[in-house]
């Protein structure tokens, strides 16, 4: 893996909220997130001075019932007839967008691009969305025999417990905290900590004169199935991300014309993109996903750092077992260490190695094909010391780790300030 042809940098971000919106399309969504984006621009930027737009959209022919959408999305933007591509790597969809901007400045074929991402997710009914997710998996092997993806998540996550011991707590800790720091994030889908759902959960059932509890914590109430059903054990719903609208957008451009929009751009010194089968049967070892470990080893060869130099990352933490193994393949702790390192504080938002400051897909919200390019809006905020109550004092290098499906597709991309 050798260097970009020329630096790239990112000049602006911004994002629609999460949630769901029975009231807006994906195209109203992409409208709220490419505004938000333009607003982040420091010195502005005009639709003229964008080349190429590259939208992830993993599938809005099954969600929305619209196919070829990347047009009807830089029209209500104002982008045609610039060229518009749209990338599909299931959950890493706009992942891979990043990754295609990247090439297309770097490559000198165009100065300021714009890539983005969105998924308009619930106006499908959970069923309808679960085998509209089931396409990412392996669909002669997996779907065929009700492998879902918790299902298949769960299996990952027994792997893990069986090889190493990671612990039940250890899964539930990811989501504590994870909503702790989504809690923060006005544009997160659940912008509260399990801690005040339990006491939510209290207040109602005092309200109707229903038994309450004995729920000490919020681990006491995540343990209890009355309030976190089991989907696919050992995951229980609060270790499973949600169903998410929403759009993200950002632009990048040559680094020589960079300042001219921003006097603190963010530098892609790093990037890098596996693949792997994606059905499990065929793989090794469960508990680490090839594409994620090979793109990662390519974007730190490409910036020249070490894992231990990254201050802050988002990684792609669909179910929580999907950030413990994200930290062990970013190599940030050593195999089977990653659960144990979430328990002890240390990917916490105030620890040695924060990671999902934004909340995570866990809090934050995941639809599908914006959740990459939802990443690379904290990374910027976070960079720029514009995270409000959940910044990190100092941090100057980011990075963002985008998976899709149960691994098939890994994009990571490295970021200084």
């Amino acid at each position: 893996m050798g260097k970009l042809a020329r630096g790239v940098a990112l000049i602006g971000a911004g994002m629609s909220k999460f949630g769901a919106f029975p009231d807006k399309t994906g195209r109203e969504l992409f409208v709220e997130a490419y505004i938000d984006a333009r607003n982040s621009v420091d010195n502005g930027i005009d639709n003229k001075d964008i080349e190429a737009m590259f939208l992830g959209n993993f599938s809005s022919d099954i969600f929305e019932g619209q196919g070829h959408n990347g047009p009807i999305m830089a029209d209500w933007v104002g982008l045609i007839p610039k060229p518009v591509t749209r990338t599909e790597g299931a959950c890493a969809s706009s992942g891979v967008a990043i990754r295609a901007g990247i090439t297309a400045v770097a490559s000198g074929l165009h100065e300021i691009v714009c890539i983005s991402g969105v998924e308009k997710m619930t106006d499908l009914p959970t069923a309808g969305v679960t085998d509209a997710l089931a396409a990412a998996s392996d669909v002669s092997y997996e779907f065929p025999v009700g492998a879902t993806f918790p299902g298949l998540y769960a299996t990952i996550a027994t792997a893990h417990m069986k090889k190493y011991g990671t612990t039940i707590k250890q899964l539930r800790t990811i989501g504590v905290k994870n909503h702790k720091n989504g809690a923060l994030n006005s544009k997160a889908q659940f912008s509260v900590t399990i801690k005040d759902l339990m006491e939510k959960r209290i207040k109602k059932l005092k309200d109707k004169e229903e038994t309450v509890p004995d729920w000490k914590d919020e681990y006491d109430f995540l343990e209890d199935p009355s309030a976190n059903p089991v989907i696919a054990w050992p995951l229980r719903l609060y270790d499973c991300s949600p169903i998410t609208d929403g759009a993200a957008v950002a632009f990048l451009a040559a680094e020589e014309v960079a300042k001219k929009y921003t006097d603190t751009p963010l530098h892609i010194i790093g990037s890098g993109q596996g693949s792997v089968q994606p059905a499990l049967h065929d793989r090794a070892d469960f508990t680490s996903i090839l594409a994620a470990r090979e793109a990662s080893n390519m974007a730190y060869k490409m910036a020249g750092v070490k894992p231990e130099d990254i201050q802050v990352a988002e990684v792609h933490d669909c179910f929580t077992i999907a950030e413990i193994i994200a930290t062990e393949d970013l190599r940030f702790f050593k195999p089977g260490e990653g659960g144990k390192a979430a328990e002890e504080g240390i990917t916490a938002r105030d620890g040695q190695k924060p990671v999902n400051t934004s909340g995570g897909l866990k809090s934050k919200g995941h639809p599908v094909g914006a959740s990459g390019a939802g990443q690379v809006v904290e990374i910027w905020k976070q960079l720029r010391g514009e995270a409000g109550p959940r910044q990190v004092p100092g941090v100057e290098l980011g990075l963002t780790h985008n998976v899709g499906g149960t691994g098939g597709t890994c994009a990571v991309h490295i970021y200084r300030r």
